[in-house]
């Protein structure tokens, strides 16, 4: 049967993209996940990154039955009780003042593409100021804002759309500046690039607080400070994607706090569902009257529906009763410390930078020229899931070679030293692989 599957997947399924695996996977619990032989593999990037308190969350599951026994779904204009129960327990327990409206859809993508449209009807303009390194989704809008990756290939983007190069601590755009110099730096010349080419009309800046696909960059806090000053000089709304950031994951509730700024935006996905397909885009009072009395619209199917809603409650109860924001620092920094240590006895690794449980790790050739190691960082990746640890490789060649790794907030010290001991043998066994003789 492993077999008919296999080839039935290879036959019937569309490649998406992305690293794919031989194997097919059968269940996953907390910090694992199964393939179809049985062998269990530490999952180091909670699934898509969404897995925030772990796999099949007992009380996620037990939110899956109660939707089962009272709605999985409505027509898009009935409000379902947990719906409202969710848009309140956001606004009075979670979100920054004044955000505090919510709307609920399905992906990231979608909860950028809300926010987009919000920005433009609000302000009047088109015109969206976006970070190289970014990663906003694969639809029209949030597509044209992603320059990580993936933009080849699907014809022309949507007009007004306007690249800021992203603050690299590691990489600076000049050699041997700091950290503040450096992003005061992009900042300048991203702003002086998009003045020079508006026609008149902006609407957003967009960003995420600390860049994911971009290689796990970690800008200082002037430059979110200078971005929002940036914003509200030229009339355009600032749009944080905290799809990676939110509730926990680097140890604060969002970015925004994390960064001590606070968007006009924010839009929500990955961490908020926990393994379901649920995000929100969240704006203050005076944005959505704005937009609400010009005719804002986005209405889909699956706006507001009640099953994820339900999942979305399990997962901020469980991340307060849990207390998994502290837990997510405390185990941040002890991952860190380890990877840090590993840092020390493998010379091929560059640089070790996050916050909280999102971390990057980021192999070179060198540590003086920080030519990126593709070839030992793809080696590395197989040979870790070969001996039980899955995580994400960031294989851009002009931004590096980086390990994106994010555990669950719940994942415990063992684990850890497991997949460090993982990380730390497929370093030792590559490269003395690609030492040997042709």
């Amino acid at each position: 049967m492993t077999s008919e599957l296999r080839q039935a997947a290879d036959r019937f399924l569309v490649r998406y993209g992305g690293d794919r695996f031989e194997q097919l996977f059968t269940r996953a619990s907390g910090s694992v996940v199964y393939d179809d032989t049985g062998r269990e593999i530490l999952d180091f990037t909670s699934g898509q990154m969404c897995a925030t308190i772990g796999h099949n969350h007992p009380e996620i599951v037990k939110a899956i039955q109660l939707a089962g026994d009272t709605a999985l779904h409505m027509f898009s204009g009935m409000v379902p009780t947990v719906v409202a129960e969710l848009g309140q327990v956001l606004a009075n327990d979670w979100l920054p003042a004044p955000l505090q409206k919510s709307l609920f859809v399905n992906t990231g993508s979608e909860a950028n593409e809300a926010a987009l449209r919000m920005a433009k009807m609000y302000t009047g303009g088109y015109e969206v100021l976006a970070m190289g390194g970014s990663w906003h989704g694969v639809t029209g809008g949030s597509a044209s804002a992603t320059f990580a990756s993936d933009r080849k290939g699907y014809g022309p983007s949507l007009p007004g759309l306007y690249m800021m190069p992203e603050p690299n601590n590691y990489r600076p755009l000049v050699d041997g500046a700091s950290p503040e110099d450096n992003a005061r730096m992009c900042l300048e010349i991203g702003l002086k690039m998009f003045d020079d080419q508006s026609r008149g009309a902006p609407a957003a800046v967009i960003l995420e607080p600390i860049l994911s696909a971009g290689g796990v960059l970690v800008p200082p806090k002037s430059f979110m400070e200078g971005l929002r000053k940036a914003a509200d000089e030229r009339g355009m709304v600032l749009i944080f994607d905290e799809a990676q950031t939110a509730f926990g994951r680097i140890g604060e509730k969002f970015g925004a706090g994390y960064f001590g700024v606070t968007p006009d935006i924010m839009s929500l996905s990955k961490t908020l569902g926990g393994g379901l397909p649920l995000a929100a885009t969240v704006t203050s009072d005076a944005i959505e009257q704005n937009i609400h009395e010009k005719g804002f619209t986005f209405y889909t199917s699956h706006v507001a529906d009640p099953l994820p809603a339900q999942a979305g409650l399990a997962v901020l109860r469980t991340i307060v009763q849990d207390d998994l924001i502290a837990r997510a620092r405390e185990m941040g920094d002890y991952l860190s410390a380890q990877l840090e240590a590993l840092q020390q006895r493998h010379e091929v690794i560059g640089d070790v930078r996050g916050a909280g449980l999102l971390i990057g790790v980021e192999l070179v050739e060198d540590r003086h020229t920080k030519v990126a190691h593709h070839a030992l960082g793809a080696a590395t990746t197989t040979r870790c899931f070969e001996l039980g640890l899955s995580m994400n490789i960031r294989r851009r060649p002009e931004r590096g070679a980086v390990w994106r790794i994010a555990p669950p907030l719940t994942v415990s010290r063992d684990e850890v030293d497991r997949a460090v001991a993982i990380l730390d043998q497929a370093l030792s066994e590559c490269q003395d692989e690609m030492a040997k003789p042709s």
